[in-house]
């Protein structure tokens, strides 16, 4: 293989990863508005996709692409891009799995601590000129057992944080789960049910899949403890919010922090009319830190291809 690459950015990336990119001799067209029309016109230029969540790498872009050889996201979740249509094209796939560990894994933290202390409903009150501290009785996390589901680098790096705050740790997997790490945080391995109906504080961890759309649907959510929190940081559709607005609506379920839904942004806002509820805009990954890192192991990644393919 000869020449360099041309790589298109489709989404608004950290300028770090531009300039790695940049520098290492690849031609790097940066157009993060880019719209589909533009895009499915264009791709057919192009060795390199960059994108984040906005852009959908689908079928038809993926089809028009005929010198696409890698598809590269800025984060964590794939489910924006065609995979198993880029592999049958011999397209490669990439993201930034690393990147996202600690600022996703501090903003479950921060839910918890929200939800157990009803902070953003003491906060709108108080906006409002209410002074309602009689009836802000929260909990504490210490002591508390925070069931993981999912316990992959982001899922790891919660439980230790959650045991440093003197929770106990429950973990569910589908793939085995280190013995070292059980032993690390004195973490309980547990069944999916177990850890539902076990757990004061529920975090989520796993990728969307047709396996895992509405994993937590009624049935499951009503597992779980009247006094119980959930927080969802990965994908909406894992959890189904009809089910589970029912359920905070009926008192069944403490709380639910929610950064991701199953329509984003969501057209399903009562959910942010309840003051058990925290909402954020799928910010997960949106630290300056997280997004400075993700764009240099993307360049970083790319440029390692490059040389695997020119050799």
């Amino acid at each position: 293989m000869s020449g360099v690459w041309k790589v298109l950015v489709c989404d608004s990336i950290d300028k770090i990863g531009v300039e790695i990119l940049s520098k290492a001799g690849m031609i790097v067209d940066y157009q993060p508005d880019i719209a589909l029309e533009k895009l499915m016109s264009l791709v057919s230029d192009y060795d390199v996709l960059v994108v984040r969540s906005r852009t959908n790498v689908s079928k038809d872009v993926i089809e028009n692409g005929n010198s696409l050889k890698v598809i590269a996201r800025v984060g964590v979740g794939l489910d924006n891009v065609d995979t198993n249509y880029a592999k049958s094209k011999n397209i490669q796939v990439i993201n930034a799995q690393e990147a996202a560990t600690i600022a996703v894994s501090e903003l479950v933290i921060g839910s918890m601590i929200s939800l157990a202390r009803l902070i953003p409903y003491a906060h709108s009150e108080l906006s409002k000129g209410n002074w309602i501290k009689k009836s802000l009785m929260g909990t504490e996390l210490s002591g508390k057992y925070l069931g993981i589901v999912g316990v992959g680098n982001i899922g790891r790096n919660v439980g230790r944080i959650a045991r440093a705050l003197r929770m106990n740790i429950i973990g569910y997997d589908i793939y085995p789960i280190s013995r070292e790490y059980i032993n690390e945080v004195s973490m309980i391995n547990a069944d999916l049910n177990t850890l539902v109906e076990s757990s004061d504080f529920i975090t989520i961890h796993v990728p969307l899949s047709s396996d895992t759309y509405h994993l937590f649907d009624k049935k499951l959510l009503s597992r779980m403890k009247k006094s119980g929190y959930i927080i969802n940081t990965s994908r909406g559709g894992i959890v189904d919010e009809i089910a589970l607005h029912d359920l905070l609506k009926d008192q069944k379920i403490a709380g639910a922090g929610l950064d991701v839904f199953e329509i984003e942004p969501p057209t399903n806002r009562k959910f942010l009319e309840m003051p058990n509820v925290l909402g954020t805009p799928h910010i997960g990954a949106q630290t300056k830190e997280a997004q400075g890192l993700a764009a240099r192991v993307i360049a970083e990644k790319l440029i390692h291809r490059f040389q695997e393919m020119s050799i």
